[in-house]
């Protein structure tokens, strides 16, 4: 993506003309990870992607996580993936799950929702009882070579749905419609065009989500605790050892 284009870009999204988006809306659906792979093989973008596509669905049968964890994904949240234009060189763009974190964030925080992001794919809310799972994100990027053809995000966010031990829904936050689903898909697609307008901006999302982020917990590993100390701009933990020793974790 050249200057000329990012800016564009960015100009468009800041007078409220987003780019054309390709929508396919489910009743429900085994996996929108699944829905959105498969048409992505049947229909392939010639080169890059120009065009963002999404997959949202009222409930997943077998929607997953990180490491192939099953995400529970009843009616009344949002369930979603999809493909994203990106730049095309690793080492200028922001990591697709730090992009979309920071930008869900963020437009969470406008409207009341005291929200932070967990390492490495998480939002959590911070209620009296103490921070709660909210929002969990599945990224990648679809490489051809050592260019990016596309990212791609799979997305849930509790709304008004029942949510497991440990986790939380926006039922109670009048600012976000009481967690309607609909109103709360529209502010998802807002801020997956926010994430696309930052994407070029690496270092930027790495810095503003750096400050949004609940601190790590250390991290045990060859037998010695490492302290975090950051993120990186492929969304990796910087951790550090007391003489000086660093180290990056990646889980994605």
């Amino acid at each position: 993506m050249n200057g000329a284009i990012q800016a564009k870009h960015r100009a468009l999204v800041a007078l409220g003309a987003p780019p054309t988006w390709r929508l396919r809306s489910l009743a429900v659906c085994a996996s929108t990870e699944t829905e959105l792979a498969g048409w992505l093989e049947r229909r392939p973008p010639a080169e890059r992607l120009t065009e963002p596509r999404l997959v949202v669905a009222r409930r997943q049968c077998f929607g997953h996580g990180q490491l192939g964890r099953r995400w529970e994904s009843p009616a009344g949240g949002v369930w979603l993936s999809a493909a994203l234009p990106w730049p095309a060189e690793p080492q200028d763009a922001a990591a697709p799950g730090l992009a979309v974190a920071l930008a869900l964030a963020q437009a969470l925080i406008a409207r009341g929702a005291p929200v932070r992001l967990k390492w490495p794919n998480d939002l959590l809310l911070l209620t009296p009882a103490g921070p709660r799972k909210l929002a969990g994100l599945l990224p990648g990027l679809r490489l051809r070579g050592s260019r990016i053809r596309w990212a791609r995000i799979g997305l849930g966010l509790n709304g008004r749905n029942p949510v497991p031990l440990g986790a939380a829904n926006l039922r109670r936050q009048p600012g976000l419609w009481h967690g309607e689903p609909l109103a709360l898909t529209a502010l998802v697609l807002r801020a997956l065009e926010r994430a696309m307008a930052l994407a070029a901006d690496g270092e930027a999302v790495r810095r503003d989500a750096e400050a949004l982020l609940h601190p790590p917990d250390p991290q045990w590993l060859d037998g010695a605790w490492w302290q975090p100390q950051g993120l990186e701009q492929d969304g990796g933990l910087r951790l550090v050892q007391g003489d000086g020793r660093q180290r990056i974790l990646r889980r994605f």
